[in-house]
């Protein structure tokens, strides 16, 4: 039988960023849950409770640059090992020696490379929206700067520091409604629109985002949470992940096309571009992570897809967690 779930907890524990916020509700094997961009620990609302009641402890947390966590100056402080190392310190610091650990996004990225770097540490990895492509080939600079002829990919855009923030931050809740909205299922811009991962020459993300479209995952409360905590911070620490990519491409050479052999997980939304461009990056699971239990793709679903489709994410992430080894 389920246990029945604890209330929430906040709290901060040490980490080498300084400090990582987390949200933890219930007691268990612990599965760590970790954000993309532009979240919080908040997109995990739905999961944090089911987690729990099924008999999990599971934490979100609050990246380093996000929310309540430490936001250090320096942009190469944002580098991957670094995140992995504060993952370490959260499990540490509840008093586990081992996790489970799942992202989305961006956190999907940071979950994986934190299942290869500490093997020791993270047993299982759960990877939602965006697919395990192992650090190979070219800098990753060279990839961005070729991609859509006269238009600017996003992550080239996001690249020099107060560029993009300059863009978001004097409307920091309308910016994030348009990007929230043009990368959900029944929100986005139509097959044949102009896409929203690029920028034209001399103009700004935001010009291709839905006007006055909300999509149905985001209540208005849930605005002002994501809203608010950026109006508090900024962009600059969620921005900077971006700017660290040459960085990760060079800090991860010895790990150079390796595979993560944990038992693992992918779940992807077929309306989303992270899943539809790195179509091949899927198709490589069988060398890429030998361990995989399960690959799932939601008919219909956007990138946003822990939120999208709750109850389905629920439940393809409790039968994956219990199959896992105890």
């Amino acid at each position: 039988m389920p246990q029945q779930a604890t209330d929430v907890t906040h709290r901060l524990v040490s980490s080498p960023a300084g400090r990582i916020h987390l949200v933890e509700q219930g007691t268990g094997p612990l599965v760590l849950l970790v954000h993309g961009f532009p979240e919080s620990w908040y997109s995990w609302r739905h999961q944090l409770p089911e987690l729990a009641a099924a008999g999990y402890r599971a934490v979100a947390i609050d990246v380093r640059g996000y929310g309540r966590s430490s936001k250090p100056g320096d942009t190469d402080a944002y580098r991957m090992l670094n995140l992995v190392e504060d993952n370490a310190a959260v499990v540490h610091a509840l008093g586990e020696q081992s996790a489970v650990i799942v992202g989305h996004d961006w956190g999907a990225t940071i979950a994986a490379n934190s299942a290869l770097a500490r093997p020791d540490i993270f047993r299982a990895v759960g990877l939602l929206s965006v697919p395990y492509i192992p650090r190979t080939g070219p800098r990753p600079s060279e990839v961005f700067a070729q991609m859509g002829g006269d238009e600017e990919f996003y992550v080239s855009y996001f690249q020099e520091p107060g560029r993009a923030e300059g863009e978001i931050e004097p409307d920091v809740r309308g910016w994030l409604a348009g990007f929230y909205a043009a990368l959900s299922a029944d929100t986005m811009p139509a097959p044949d629109a102009p896409g929203p991962h690029f920028v034209s020459r001399g103009g700004m993300l935001r010009d291709r985002f839905p006007v006055g479209r909300r999509p149905a995952w985001l209540s208005e409360d849930d605005l002002d949470v994501y809203a608010g905590e950026f109006e508090r911070t900024g962009m600059g620490g969620a921005l900077n992940r971006y700017r660290n990519m040459d960085r990760d491409w060079e800090d991860l050479a010895d790990f150079d096309g390796a595979p993560i052999t944990q038992p693992s997980l992918f779940i992807g939304g077929s309306l989303d571009a992270s899943t539809t461009w790195l179509a091949d990056a899927i198709k490589a699971y069988p060398v890429t992570l030998p361990g995989l239990v399960s690959t799932h793709i939601l008919d219909g679903c956007g990138h946003w897809i822990q939120q999208e489709r709750p109850a389905e994410i629920n439940r393809l992430l409790t039968d994956w967690l219990t199959s896992l080894p105890a």
